[in-house]
């Protein structure tokens, strides 16, 4: 690549990419121009929105451009013509089509958040807290046709803690993620980085999260429902019944030693300033920030101030 600056085209939409595109805009590279998917409708009220990473690059005065995709010619004109040394994909959202991995001289290289080839595809971040790994990362890989398929240009370590929920890993993952591609690329300028390639026999996916398995279910193991109460925050949001209504469930106390209750899954056990305590297949689960729908999250005090959830409720009915 060279001696730095890069001449870089920069993809990305969500939060998570943000950092990245101000690490590189910090680090001098030039960045010809920022891709992002088009504005959209969100909210309540759905209201057509900037992604973050458009305003991010605004911010900074750089150029933003916003295809539907890269099928038509006049949308690979326009990249061709930039004619940079590298594109970087930081959760773009869109399938890059094998026509444009081969414009950028040096490729397209995509940050992805878990140590491949762990964890490919659309939620590593979600499926990382949710089978209870010790550790997560990123890696930064040199984009092929296949998904998350690519040769390894670097890589960095992330703990997972037993109170991470997908949140919070993911906002300690895009900063990791940003200095891990700063400190890749001036390697790769300084030629001291080769790629290696994925054994794709230790590959695991991590499928698209949905709504309907954010649904809890009582009956499985309190570790499995403490996993996934923290994975789905803060979306789909793991939930459960009360009385008919949607009980979202946004965080759990740390697991200890607490024996086996005298009760059916789904019952609480006991409900104080400290948290709901609901029983599962092995052990009460401690809940401390609730949402009654039509309400907004509270701490498990301030919830049952104003709801009367009581010792031998059950729930998910």
């Amino acid at each position: 690549m060279g001696n730095q600056p890069v001449d870089l085209v920069f993809a990305g939409t969500p939060e998570f990419s943000v950092p990245s595109l101000r690490a590189l805009h910090s680090a001098g590279h030039r960045i010809l121009t920022v891709y992002t998917q088009p504005d959209r409708p969100a909210g309540r009220g759905r209201r057509v929105e900037e992604s973050p990473v458009k305003r991010a690059a605004l911010e900074a005065g750089l150029a933003v451009a916003q295809p539907q995709n890269f099928r038509s010619e006049a949308a690979l004109a326009t990249l061709r013509s930039l004619e940079p040394e590298v594109m970087i994909v930081v959760a773009y959202g869109l399938i890059l089509p094998a026509e444009v991995l081969r414009i950028p001289r040096h490729g397209c290289i995509n940050v992805h958040a878990s140590l491949l080839p762990r964890w490919r595809g659309a939620a590593p971040i979600q499926r990382a807290i949710e089978a209870g790994d010790a550790q997560t990362g990123i890696t930064l890989m040199q984009m092929d046709a296949g998904l998350d398929t690519g040769d390894i240009l670097g890589s960095a370590v992330a703990a997972i803690s037993g109170t991470d929920t997908a949140a919070t890993l993911h906002d300690r993952l895009a900063e990791l993620g940003a200095r891990t591609l700063v400190a890749t690329l001036a390697e790769l300028a300084r030629g001291g980085t080769v790629a290696r390639p994925q054994d794709g026999s230790r590959s695991t996916y991590a499928r698209k999260l949905s709504k309907a398995e954010a649904l809890i279910d009582w009956r499985l193991p309190r570790e499995t429902l403490h996993r996934r109460i923290r994975a789905f925050n803060p979306w789909p949001v793991a939930h459960t019944l009360w009385g008919g209504r949607v009980l979202r469930l946004w965080e759990v106390a740390t697991l200890d030693g607490i024996a086996n209750a005298a009760a059916s899954p789904g019952t609480v056990t006991a409900a104080d300033a400290s948290g709901v305590w609901v029983q599962t297949a092995d052990a009460p689960l401690c809940i401390t920030r609730l949402q009654i729908e039509g309400s907004r999250p509270l701490d498990a005090a301030a919830f049952l101030h104003g709801h009367p959830l009581a010792a031998g409720t059950v729930l998910g009915t």
